[in-house]
């Protein structure tokens, strides 16, 4: 806020001559510099000596003498001008064809299966030099290391499938379901499992992140029924590998199956009623959400999800 009316009725050119006047002296000479007409120059002094409650500049012989008070000022208002032609400028924007970048971006297998192939070939048709280092998503989000820098990125599934924290800044990326996917000879005969059928086969879980507890094991606790499950996998393509020439079940995201399992192979149905499908959300620190790198990371993984939903 300012500390009095009379400054409002400043302007850039109020300040662009009181700079010209103290460091030239001369009305004249300021007249010439800005362009302008020596009574706009007078115009302009009388309004700043107005607001300012001040002469500012005394005229004598050797030109226009500034007063203590324009001597304070000349540092200041220098500043202001200055601030002005950066919010003018703006930030510089992020140009990955400039020189090789490095981001690091966590995230479960979904991510790498589905969107991160997208976002090389992105880099590769434009011949970005941008290397990309993933980082296999643990128990929880590495909110840490997102705040020191270590991270770029944390790609999580949700709704709500992680603690939250009011420092970091979220984006739903896109949404999916499950079903349940068999070996060709082994699948069974109606479109959509029941929860009893559902219970009553053996499990292959692919483990998305390292954790105690999973979406569809909670979803059964709360249905008052548990699965039993005979192997737990790394990668989607290993549990797939798993229920090959089996009765196994495996429940995968819709987008997954799409993806992985080949038709020749396997065959899938829908999963019980009920079961909830899930959401892949991005996040990052609020420290770096007007940084023009990470600006720029985070506009390509959305263009790349918005591909993956058109697909």
């Amino acid at each position: 806020m300012l500390n009095s009316n009379l400054l409002r009725k400043l302007d850039m050119q109020d300040l662009m001559v009181f700079v010209a006047v103290y460091e030239q002296s001369s009305v004249t000479g300021v007249s010439e510099a800005l362009c302008v007409s020596q009574s706009t120059v007078s115009y302009c002094l009388k309004k700043l000596r107005t607001s300012f409650e001040d002469e500012l500049f005394i005229n004598t012989r050797t030109g226009m003498r500034p007063t203590y008070k324009a001597s304070t000022m000349y540092t200041h208002v220098l500043k202001i001008l200055e601030s002005i032609n950066l919010c003018h400028a703006g930030a510089q924007a992020f140009d990955p064809t400039l020189q090789p970048v490095t981001f690091n971006i966590c995230a479960p297998e979904y991510f790498e299966q589905l969107i991160l192939p997208r976002l090389l070939k992105s880099f590769d048709f434009a011949d970005l030099p941008v290397m990309v280092n993933m980082h296999k998503f643990e128990t929880d989000i590495p909110a840490e290391d997102l705040r020191d820098g270590s991270l770029d990125l944390v790609i999580c599934f949700g709704p709500h499938l992680h603690r939250s924290h009011s420092d970091l800044k979220s984006r739903l990326l896109l949404e999916d379901d499950l079903v349940c996917v068999f070996d060709k000879r082994a699948t069974p005969l109606e479109p959509r499992l029941s929860l009893k059928a559902f219970v009553e086969r053996r499990h292959v879980f692919p483990t998305p992140w390292t954790s105690t507890t999973n979406m569809v094991d909670g979803w059964l606790a709360r249905q008052a029924h548990k699965r039993q499950i005979i192997a737990r996998s790394n990668s989607y393509s290993a549990a797939l590998k798993m229920i090959t020439g089996t009765d196994f079940i495996l429940t995968l995201p819709r987008r997954i199956q799409q993806l992985l399992a080949n038709e020749a192979i396997f065959n899938h149905c829908e999963a019980p009623n009920g079961l909830p499908g899930f959401t892949l959300e991005m996040q990052w620190s609020q420290s770096v959400d007007q940084d023009s790198a990470n600006t720029w990371l985070r506009e390509q993984v959305i263009k790349a999800c918005a591909e993956q939903e058109m697909a």
